[in-house]
């Protein structure tokens, strides 16, 4: 019996419980076709009602739920796959344009070495099995921002297939616990993208912006092994990781440089499996996470209601926070692929086959690829544990922020605070102010040395935890003071005075002597009662360790 799985199905961290046993495959897969048309005949949200996806009754039969997931990835390349116009993002509509891309009659396609390369690197940093021998298709479609009338990828022999992707997942009340898992890797593919479709529906007219059309794209096609948003999200945050570890793919989800298909349904253990949808085009993991879990939900609902599930393809409308109709696959799609007569197949070799006296400017080689690879995620994050001792979710945090971990390792260079300590300084205080102005780490008015300065300060006693988070805020304010100058300014320093600090404590044990009474009583939160006062008397310049150690000598005598 499959276990219970947690899933989170909306914003406000809520989580629902059904009974969603694990994935199961069964030959099933996703479709290995592209999709980057997901966006044809969507009709308007705001049309769309509700539709409320209710829990399972007490009692029902178990389920499972089976996802899958298409990727598409902008190649990071200086020019399209087969034509030399630039690649630049919000660039003026249509000034990205070449005859080929316009689809002019008498153009043809040149590949670009880059993207190869890039695919291929990609591949190995997958697991895949590169394919020496690779063919270029045509898949025919008709719509407005697709000129030639059908799109250039490979539908039949891609340039890597069979590869795996592990990412983590947290478990456990808490969420402390991260479990590995692995999603297999069925095929990456090299294609063009298409145009953009600006629909003004006040003018009933539809604009065109070619900019996109033919840049390139990697298209990353994972079976169906995992079981709900959450997973799926990890696996798509994983894959961002290592193609910006890579320079593959600089992965902005925001730019729509990520978009990611999901194929969903769901079944009773040990029958054959329902009836998939796909949920087309999201562009970010919460959004990804939300969609899949409400449409696991939808699903199990309709079918518990004595509905069936069609097989359509829908929509997420984030602000309704629900899955809409774009159309139906009932009837499927013809797409006529077919060789792309004006490319050869694409040739790779290793050492070993490489031909005597080839130009290395004409042949890619697969193994100095491989000793190019950098180094990994997981990798990383590996180190990062066994160097400073933190947590393994710590880890992960450093590297899910873009410039997080560079700012971790600079103020680790210049203080003398424990790893776990400057860890948390980093992803709990600072990284909450960047959250709370929706600032990026190269943002930060708060410097890595600053930060380091302030550490040490706390580290020598020099000040104590409490006055640091006023030092940090005043730092976030004033651009160009050292903490140091902030701390003589606002006489933020701990008292050294110990004959002071005894006088202090007599003083208010005197003047609270109900306090000191539950105390001797058995209460041990006085003594924290007693601290605050001590500490706001001293204007937050005393030490609590060294106010309780002088409270309990004085309570003792």
């Amino acid at each position: 019996m499959a276990a219970p799985v947690l899933r989170w199905l909306c914003p406000g961290r809520c989580w629902a419980f059904a009974r969603i046993g694990g994935c199961s495959c069964h030959g099933r897969g996703v479709p290995t076709a592209s999709t980057s048309s997901g966006k044809r005949g969507q009709s308007s949200v705001a049309r769309q009602s509700l539709i409320t996806a209710q829990e399972p009754r007490k009692g029902d039969r178990e389920w499972a739920a089976v996802v899958g997931l298409e990727i598409h990835a902008q190649i990071s390349s200086n020019s399209k796959l087969f034509s030399g116009s630039q690649v630049h993002f919000a660039a003026p509509p249509n000034s990205l344009v070449s005859f080929f891309d316009a689809s002019l009659p008498g153009t043809l396609p040149v590949l670009n070495r880059r993207c190869v390369e890039a695919a291929v690197m990609t591949g190995l940093a997958l697991d895949c099995r590169i394919n020496k021998k690779s063919l270029f298709d045509r898949k025919h479609y008709f719509y407005a921002d697709l000129p030639a009338g059908y799109q250039i990828t490979q539908q039949r022999l891609p340039i890597a297939v069979d590869g795996s992707l592990a990412y983590s997942v947290c478990v456990g009340k808490k969420l402390g616990q991260a479990v590995t898992r692995t999603v297999r890797v069925r095929q990456i593919q090299l294609e063009q993208d298409s145009g953009k479709s600006l629909h003004d529906d006040l003018r009933s007219q539809t604009l065109v912006d070619l900019n996109r059309a033919g840049v390139g794209l990697l298209e990353v096609v994972l079976e169906p092994d995992m079981s709900c948003g959450e997973e799926a999200a990890a696996a798509v945050r994983e894959l961002q990781l290592i193609l910006q570890a890579l320079g593959t793919s600089r992965a902005i989800m925001a730019e729509g440089q990520l978009r990611v298909d999901a194929n969903i349904s769901v079944h009773h253990p040990g029958e054959p499996l329902g009836v998939r949808t796909e949920v087309k085009n999201l562009n970010s993991a919460r959004f990804l996470a939300r969609a899949i879990d409400y449409e696991i939900q939808r699903q199990i609902s309709e079918l518990e209601n004595g509905g069936e599930i069609l097989n359509e393809t829908r929509s997420f409308d984030y602000k309704l926070g629900c899955t809409v109709p774009m159309r139906d696959k009932e009837g499927k799609q013809d797409y006529r692929f077919m060789p792309e007569p004006n490319l050869p197949p694409l040739l790779l070799y290793d050492s070993a086959s490489l031909p005597a006296g080839a130009d290395p400017q004409q042949v890619i080689n697969i193994d100095r690829i491989r000793e190019q690879l950098p180094e990994l995620p997981s990798v990383t994050r590996e180190k990062l544990v066994r160097r400073y001792g933190m947590l393994p979710e710590h880890s992960f945090a450093l590297l899910n922020e873009v410039g997080l971990l560079e700012f971790f390792q600079n103020v680790m260079k210049e203080t003398r605070a424990e790893p776990k300590k400057v860890a948390s300084w980093v992803l709990n205080t600072f990284l909450g102010f960047l959250k709370q102005q929706n600032l990026a780490v190269s943002e930060s008015p708060v410097t890595p040395s600053a930060l380091a300065e302030l550490l040490n300060l706390v580290e020598r006693k020099a000040i104590s935890s409490s006055a640091a988070k006023q030092v940090f805020e005043e730092l976030w304010r004033s651009e160009g003071k050292t903490p140091a100058q902030i701390v003589a300014e606002k006489q933020l320093e701990l008292m050294q005075d110990d004959e002071a600090l005894e006088q202090l404590c007599r003083a208010t044990m005197e003047a609270h002597p109900q306090v000191v009474m539950d105390l001797k009583k058995g209460n041990p939160r006085a003594i924290n009662k007693l601290i605050g006062l001590v500490r706001k008397a001293t204007l937050g310049r005393a030490d609590p360790t060294a106010i309780k150690e002088v409270l309990e000598r004085q309570l003792s005598g």
